[in-house]
């Protein structure tokens, strides 16, 4: 059965009934929809569709899609002329998608909006909060629990109506968001999201298929790990004379011996763990990864014992526990949260995000037989952000040559130590002639020598110089300070500022850029990605005169370093979709044997029919740095792709 709401009726007085020829009649000219579903449950695989809603403020139809078809909508749903608003769009598209094999088009999703215009101010973007904070209304949430009820029918005038009012508001609050986006200069970043959701409600569609045999044998294989792991841990307590008394006397064993029975200890009870290292370290407040890490090399009993906590955790997380997430098509599909207040995404049910980058993990996905994944993701596409952003000559450089960025870093920041870290068959040095290149040392006759730094090296010194580089450079991109590095390179907090000291001192460029940064947040309360998107993020603690009050230190902080990470974050984000963009388009115009099943970060993975591969390999990589030219317009931000049968970094 069909409902018509006829705006100049009194809703609660009852409904017309209607046809869907009606439903084509009244909608076939118009430029603007508001559309809306409700369903049995939030599972588009297993739960089903049973109203649909589209209208305008004017006048609303809705249908009992138990009853009727909405087929003969395909063609305005498809349509890319008529706009069709929702909220939370991906959520509609994909059950009407798996409902009715229809792909909606032209989406505006008032709920993405809610959350570009609001980004960082903490306010909730779901449809009650967004009503009430535009239109002072307030939603029966109790009418939209019924719709679960499948023996509800025919529906009654109070879900029929919720139904109606819901499209009504859609066209609503889109009027009402035109103001704040046009005042914040925000119609770029509004128009990239909404066209963006198309994407990602294709991956959320797709999925991924799962081996589950050989996923179910990797946690086995971690769960006997952490076995092993539990037994080290507890043998070191039994042959540890100052750790006696967790061994109860009856039970108390020589030190040679090698097989233990039992000992006082819950290694699961981070409580009794902690009493264990406090006699090591007295000072220790807690047994969490953060605290623990600077003691892991010195103490064999906390480097096992966060060995052990780490096969847990894959054993607890991605073992059987994990198969939950496996629908009913035999298909892992996670959900996305499309805007993070750094303009990045991460995803849950399951966080496909958080899945080990080790191949052993990402291996369990696996493509259609005939089929392959094709995976692009940026060459460090953060590190091209700053280097853009700064124009530091070095850096820009480095990339223009193909260098490694990190070595040459190393070799500024270390100057003479890094000199003399240099073995005989340092494969960072290349002899050159070139006039322009640097000297470096003089060879076995004193003669000098000019050096031309090449690639990254296995020398042991350099490595460890090299790493060290390289966590301050990826680390400009989240605001990392001497605290944190201290943490991350297991050195002490005065080692890390001294190191931060001297990267600066080498690339002052880079400091200067940063800076701009972090005084224009704390000048304007809102920091913005670089052109032509323009996302803002607001400082909600923020106000005209922070930066000089000295009681708001903390606040001036925070806000300093999302500041300084939000355009780098941000930028690489807003390109990422404009990649997802530019492909999905790409599929549809040329009707390939491809598709999007995942997105992580700088990658973006499609699976493609196998013998369209290398053809696609080259278009895929074109697109990608089509999109990356658009934010970092120097041209030097590169895309690398590869081919493979099962999911991989």
């Amino acid at each position: 059965m069909i409902f018509f709401i006829d705006k100049n009726q009194t809703h609660h007085d009852g409904c017309v009934t209607a046809s869907i020829d009606d439903v084509i009649e009244y909608c076939s000219d118009k430029t603007v929809l508001g559309v809306d579903t409700e369903t049995t449950g939030l599972d588009f695989v297993s739960n089903i569709m049973t109203m649909f809603q589209i209208g305008d403020e004017e006048n609303q139809f809705v249908i009992d899609t138990r009853d009727v078809s909405i087929e003969p909508l395909r063609q305005l749903l498809e349509s890319k002329t008529v706009v069709k608003i929702f909220h939370n769009a991906k959520f509609d598209i994909n059950f009407i998608r798996a409902n009715c094999d229809i792909q909606c088009e032209r989406i505006y999703d008032t709920m993405l909006t809610e959350k570009v215009i609001n980004c960082g101010k903490g306010l909730s973007a779901s449809l009650a909060n967004t009503l009430e904070r535009h239109l002072g209304v307030t939603l029966k949430k109790a009418v939209r629990t019924e719709f679960i009820n499948l023996a509800v029918k025919p529906f009654t005038t109070d879900q029929i109506v919720y139904g109606a009012k819901d499209v009504e508001y859609l066209l609503q609050i889109r009027d009402k968001q035109r103001a704040p986006i046009t005042d914040y200069s925000l119609e770029v970043t509004v128009d990239l999201e909404n066209k963006a959701v198309s994407a990602f409600a294709d991956i959320e569609y797709n999925g991924l298929d799962l081996d589950i045999p050989r996923w179910l044998a990797l946690g086995d294989t971690s769960l006997k790990e952490a076995t092993t792991l539990k037994a080290e841990l507890e043998h070191i307590v039994f042959t540890t004379k100052k750790l006696s008394r967790f061994v109860p006397k009856f039970k108390q064993v020589d030190m040679f011996q090698e097989t233990p029975t039992q000992i006082d200890v819950n290694w699961d009870s981070p409580k009794q763990v902690l009493d264990v290292f406090k006699t090591y370290v007295p000072k220790l407040d807690n047994v969490n990864g953060k605290e623990l890490i600077k003691y892991k090399n010195k103490y064999k009993i906390i480097g096992q014992y966060i060995k052990y906590k780490e096969q847990m955790k894959i054993a607890s997380s991605y073992g059987e526990a994990f198969l939950k997430h496996v629908r009913e098509d035999n298909k892992v599909h996670t959900s996305f949260n499309q805007i993070l207040d750094t303009g990045r995404v991460s995803s849950s049910r399951p966080n496909m995000q958080q899945i080990p980058a080790d191949n052993r993990f990402r291996n369990c996905f696996t493509a259609p037989e005939g089929w392959s994944f094709v995976s692009a993701d940026y060459s460090s596409q953060e590190l091209n952000v700053i280097a853009f952003g700064s124009k530091d000559p070095v850096w820009i450089s480095a990339l223009e040559q193909g260098k490694d960025l990190h070595s040459v870093c190393a070799e500024l920041v270390y100057g003479e130590q890094w000199y003399d870290a240099a073995e005989e068959d340092c494969a960072y040095y290349v002899y050159s002639t070139e006039a322009n290149v640097v000297h470096y040392k003089k060879d076995s006759n004193g003669v000098d020598v000019r050096c031309y730094p090449k690639q990254k090296c296995n020398c042991p010194q350099h490595k460890r110089l090299r790493t060290n580089v390289k966590t301050v450079n990826f680390g400009l991109a989240y605001g990392m300070g001497a605290n944190k590095l201290a943490e991350t390179l297991l050195i002490s907090k005065g080692e890390a500022k001294q190191l931060i000291e001297d990267y600066f001192e080498a690339f002052p460029n880079i400091g200067e850029f940063l800076d701009r940064l972090a005084n224009y947040g704390k000048s304007f309360g809102y920091i913005k990605t670089f052109p032509p998107f323009n996302r803002k993020r607001w400082f909600v603690n923020w106000f005209p005169k922070i930066w000089s009050d000295e009681s708001k230190s903390m606040e001036m902080s925070s806000i300093e370093r999302a500041s300084k990470n939000t355009p780098i974050q941000g930028a690489s984000a807003d390109m990422t979709k404009l990649a997802m963009i530019y492909v999905r388009e790409f599929i549809i115009k040329y009707n390939l044997p491809v598709k999007m099943v995942m997105t992580v970060h700088d990658q973006i993975d499609t699976v493609c029919a196998d013998k369209h591969l290398e053809w696609w390999k080259e278009e895929f990589q074109k697109l990608m740095e089509k999109a990356a030219n658009v934010v970092v317009t120097n041209g030097l931000l590169k895309a690398d792709v590869t081919s493979s049968k099962t999911w991989e970094k």
